[in-house]
């Protein structure tokens, strides 16, 4: 039975009270028997329409759960995806004020960018590849608004994908310019480094991914958008920031993207 509508609106409500107020919350997978993936999505689509209407503007998706490393450390075995705003975009080089979210983790991914729309009934890799106009280096800084991430797939889908804050690199490459599955990944926090992985623990190909989410995101009567940013997924283990920690991942053929954690008083 699909959960109620009075019970999707207080849950979608107290996701957006734990982010406004970055506190977290209990699983919501306990706060009503039987939620299942649908539900999840419904809870989600509530709690960003309350974004939106704030006055948030959606530029875009994020691809989750794409890395068999970060699968394992959440204890879920399937992608999801959630809706990115544009008061999530922080600048290349810029600063993320760690306050401002609950328990934020890093995640350095392949970013591409939308030339066309993608809401044909049949949708694979030919077509994706045909609607893409560029792709470039990214960093997910990821923040769950369920307690010390306590999560199981409808947690995350419900909270938005564990969506947080993102950062695009400054080189932009067409696909004839490169290949996302043999791209390298090293990550930094603070000259250390903390994840490394490539294209290939993103669904076995960065691509793979945007096929799977262009063509759930049609299921779901939300397709894909020209224009519209997709973050691809995780080509290695999230790193757990702190205040005071400067992040780097450097991509092979899409360069440098980084991105500076502080604390409220800066």
């Amino acid at each position: 039975m699909p959960i109620t509508e009075p019970d999707a609106d207080r849950i979608a409500h107290a996701l957006r009270e734990a982010a406004r107020d970055a506190r977290p919350i209990p699983p919501i997978r306990h706060d009503v028997d039987g939620l299942d993936v649908n539900d999840a999505y419904d809870i989600q689509r509530r709690f960003v329409g309350s974004m939106v209407a704030d006055g948030a503007r959606r530029v875009g998706r994020k691809i989750g759960l794409t890395s068999a490393a970060v699968q394992q450390q959440l204890g879920v075995d399937q992608p999801d995806f959630g809706v990115l705003l544009d008061d999530m975009q922080v600048a290349q080089h810029g600063v993320v004020v760690v306050d401002e979210l609950i328990q934020p983790r890093v995640e350095a991914e392949v970013a591409f960018v939308l030339s066309s729309d993608l809401d044909l009934p049949k949708i694979d890799r030919h077509v994706v590849v045909a609607a893409l106009s560029h792709a470039c280096a990214a960093l997910e800084i990821v923040d769950s608004r369920v307690d010390n991430w306590d999560i199981s797939i409808v947690d995350t889908i419900a909270d938005n994908g564990s969506s947080g804050r993102f950062v695009l690199g400054d080189r932009a490459l067409s696909l004839h310019e490169f290949d996302p599955r043999s791209v390298q990944m090293r990550m930094t926090a603070n000259d250390h480094v903390v994840s490394q992985g490539d294209g290939n623990a993103c669904l076995g190909d960065p691509l793979n991914a945007v096929v799977w989410l262009a063509n759930r995101a049609r299921d779901v009567g939300d397709p894909l958008r020209a224009g519209e940013i997709v973050l691809s997924g995780a080509l290695g283990p999230m790193h757990s920031v702190a205040a005071g920690e400067s992040v780097r991942a450097d991509l092979t053929g899409l360069g440098t993207v980084s991105v500076e954690f502080v604390g409220a008083t800066r």
